[in-house]
């Protein structure tokens, strides 16, 4: 059987569509394709939807001719043609024929708010925009006022596109939806505030965070969107090649020290240290988290939500889980002295800790420690490997073409080409880069998904002397690179080589390092 990794637009007949109700492809997991002659040909996720496929194809007076499609791909389609509205945009331009003072006063009393219908063009608006977000693959949606207008913009894949500008008369209708959406106080509009969103779309569970506040020209929202399906991944499916996930598993399996992971927010931390935790959890473990929110939810893992309002912190949240006789500790972040003093502690009393921090390469991390106030002989006695991160955007394999790089593009590379790095292709003279050309599959930006590129730091014995003495997080680099360890260009590098991303995207999220001259 024919396996296919996507479902294009101008292979669809349309037409097929209406002999396939809803509900009756997704509970099967089928697509119908087109018409072949007296074929039918649909994509199938597995025997139920062969089946079903085959029983539809009879009553049509056709034969079946399945092809193999992962349940994503089938979901994705299915999202695409089902979806009853267009894009936000559209909708827009329909909402723009009504009387919009009366779209932009519906929501001035609670009264008016819960008597409205799914018909209600400030809904209607709503649900386009988030059902756009999920099918480009948005991570957020921002909304934000200024004077005079009204901006919404999406992330996908790590950078932000305006995708429409409602008139600024319907701003406060819009955000009185979200705010009813996630439970927030519609009334208040002085004080910030965060709340949740749950949607099922195409058979995917949607978890929404919603954080509102104030501005000066009316408040402003960001929705930021969770697929809790694609949540739990492998290390090998963030990004860490064979060597790093090695060494890091072996980390994994001892039975106290502290592992941190850093970068920026949005680097990918929670998620490796997700897939970290999943890689390590088993029922002989006892395995407890404290984060702030709490992202996803793991199975057979006890997971505690930060709540300072009440008290609930970090470190008085990490106190109380010494007591349930953990094995394992994830603190979503180490924020201040008392929660990085009391992760030290829980490591050298024999829990493995697992936590992030924000700096910019892996032995800054061992500074900052110092910085909060913890004496350098723990840090140094405690801390086992700290793994920095950076999230870069994959070429499009649809578009994906090979370019012979210019003299400039190839200086980046001498030293890597020199070690025979797997994609160099050896000799210079045959050394190939790709890009994307632009297709529908990736809206054109030449880029699907993201990636990560790593820099992992093992706190060796030659290291140690250097923390308990205060030597500078450059001079820490410089002797672990000498050592081995990888820098985060330097991993982009390879991947850039191996064809996964490009120079711009590796050159957009790292910064030379004086420890790595030839990068």
């Amino acid at each position: 059987m024919e396996t296919v990794d996507f479902i294009r637009d101008e292979d669809v007949e349309t037409t097929l569509l209406s002999h396939f109700p809803l509900p009756f492809v997704k509970n099967n997991q089928i697509f119908p394709i087109r018409r072949e002659n007296s074929l039918l040909i649909g994509a199938v996720a597995d025997e139920r939807g062969l089946l079903a496929l085959e029983e539809a194809s009879k009553l049509l007076g056709l034969r079946a001719k399945p092809v193999r499609a992962p349940v994503g791909i089938i979901m994705d389609a299915i999202n695409r043609f089902y979806g009853q509205m267009g894009s936000a945009e559209e909708v827009m331009d329909t909402i723009s024929g009504e009387d919009l003072s009366s779209v932009a006063t519906a929501f001035e009393a609670p009264k008016d708010l819960l008597e409205l219908t799914e018909e209600a063009p400030i809904i209607r608006l709503l649900n386009a925009l988030l059902l756009q977000a999920v099918k480009e693959r948005a991570s957020d949606i921002h909304i934000e006022p200024y004077e005079r207008e009204l901006d919404v913009r999406i992330r996908v894949d790590g950078l932000l596109r305006k995708v429409l500008s409602p008139p600024k008369i319907i701003q406060d209708a819009l955000i009185s939806r979200i705010k009813i959406m996630a439970h927030l106080d519609i009334a208040e509009k002085r004080l910030p505030q965060d709340g949740r969103i749950r949607l099922l779309l195409g058979g995917r569970d949607i978890d929404i965070r919603v954080s509102v506040v104030p501005t000066t020209h009316g408040e402003r929202a960001v929705m930021r969107l969770l697929d809790r399906k694609q949540g739990l991944l492998g290390l090998w499916e963030v990004g860490l090649d064979r060597r790093h996930e090695e060494i890091f598993e072996n980390y994994l399996s001892r039975p106290d020290g502290i592992i941190l992971v850093t970068g920026p927010t949005g680097s990918g931390k929670t998620t490796t240290l997700y897939a970290a935790l999943n890689r390590i959890h088993t029922e002989e473990k006892n395995i407890i988290t404290i984060e702030d929110p709490v992202e996803y939810e793991l199975k057979g893992i006890g997971q505690m939500h930060v709540n300072p309002r009440i008290g609930l912190t970090f470190a008085s949240g990490l106190r109380s889980i010494l007591r349930q006789d953990p094995d394992v500790i994830m603190v979503g972040e180490i924020r201040d002295l008392e929660t990085a003093e009391i992760a030290i502690q829980a490591s050298l009393t024999g829990h493995l800790v697992l936590s992030t921090l924000h700096t910019n390469d892996a032995p800054s991390a061992l500074v900052r420690l110092i910085d909060m106030g913890i004496e350098p002989f723990l840090v140094a006695s405690s801390v086992s490997l700290i793994l920095a991160q950076r999230l870069v955007r994959t070429i499009c394999p649809s578009c994906k073409r090979g370019y012979e790089p210019s003299a400039l593009e190839r200086s980046y590379f001498t030293d890597i080409a020199a070690t025979g790095v797997s994609g160099a292709g050896g000799r210079e003279s045959t050394f190939l880069l790709y890009r994307g050309t632009g297709c529908d599959r990736c809206n054109q930006t030449g880029y699907l998904g993201r990636t990560g590129i790593f820099e992992l730091f093992v706190v060796g014995d030659e290291i140690r002397p250097m923390i308990t003495e205060k030597i500078d997080a450059q001079s820490i680099k410089n002797a672990a690179v000498e050592r081995g360890m990888k820098t985060l260009r330097r991993d982009g590098l390879e991947k850039v080589m191996q064809g996964l991303t490009t120079l711009e995207e590796v050159l957009r999220v790292t910064r030379k390092d004086h420890a790595d001259l030839s990068v």
